[in-house]
């Protein structure tokens, strides 16, 4: 049977980090790569894995391709810190480490969000496959700032059970991710040599909000899905005036 180590990144993860890495204690390796938690994210890691690393932030990508270099089992999966793997998905994973297809380099995973104290349904967000599950040496992250994708080298399998993701329990957490994300994103565009135009905030942003509330029946989802989608036209709007903000390009 082949085996499998679980990748977390942390930074003041305490409210989340115990129930992340309880549902992943099945693994046969689990990997914790704090960042500089100041609350108690390592004590509580620590409990589940003697395998903590303290690592300078570089960003996203970086800490997980830190991570990936002191993995030993055959497979990886990349689990988030507010994300929780349901115990039938858990079965499922057992399953393909016993079966172990050669031709499969990566398997993606449907992840149902609990945003505002509500499942979300439609919006675009469910059911958004990510691949987090891939074989060890076939994949690295990306070095995006923000949004880091996994590059695999193979062909990817389809896992039928979800991926839980606790996103944003409240607008107070949401609100404090938002800035320091659109600016991080700015940062991306910026070094991919974009430049801003002013149709990057006139028409992106309301269509955002079409896409998700109407295409993708964000209506569907109650109040959450409207909120949803409004914050998800602002996040744009916001990362695109951040691109315009330094001047770092010419104005069209």
């Amino acid at each position: 049977m082949a085996t499998l180590t679980v990748v977390t990144i942390t930074l003041n993860e305490e409210a989340n980090i115990r129930d992340c890495l309880a549902s992943a204690r099945w693994a046969n390796e689990i990997i914790v790569v704090d960042s500089g938690s100041t609350d108690r994210t390592v004590e509580y890691a620590r409990a589940f894995t003697d395998h903590v690393d303290r690592a300078p932030w570089e960003g996203y990508g970086a800490a997980r391709n830190f991570a990936l270099q002191h993995a030993t089992s055959d497979w990886i999966f990349w689990l988030d810190a507010d994300e929780r793997v349901t115990p039938e998905l858990a079965v499922e994973i057992q399953e393909m480490l016993r079966k172990d297809d050669e031709r499969i380099v990566g398997y993606s995973v449907a992840r149902r969000a609990y945003f505002l104290g509500r499942w979300i349904k439609h919006c675009g967000w469910y059911p958004s496959r990510v691949t987090r599950l891939f074989r060890r040496g076939k994949g690295k992250f990306s070095e995006n700032r923000v949004h880091e994708q996994l590059e695999l080298q193979g062909d990817v399998g389809i896992l039928r059970n979800d991926l839980l993701h606790f996103t944003d329990p409240s607008l107070q957490h949401y609100f404090a991710k938002f800035n320091k994300y659109t600016s991080l994103a700015a940062e991306d565009l910026r070094e991919s040599g974009r430049s801003f135009g002013f149709h990057d905030v006139l028409l992106r942003p309301p269509f955002t909000f079409f896409k998700m509330y109407v295409l993708k029946r964000g209506f569907l989802d109650g109040m959450q899905g409207f909120i949803l989608c409004v914050l998800s036209s602002l996040y744009v709007f916001t990362k695109y005036i951040k691109l315009w903000e330094p001047g770092t390009h010419k104005h069209r």
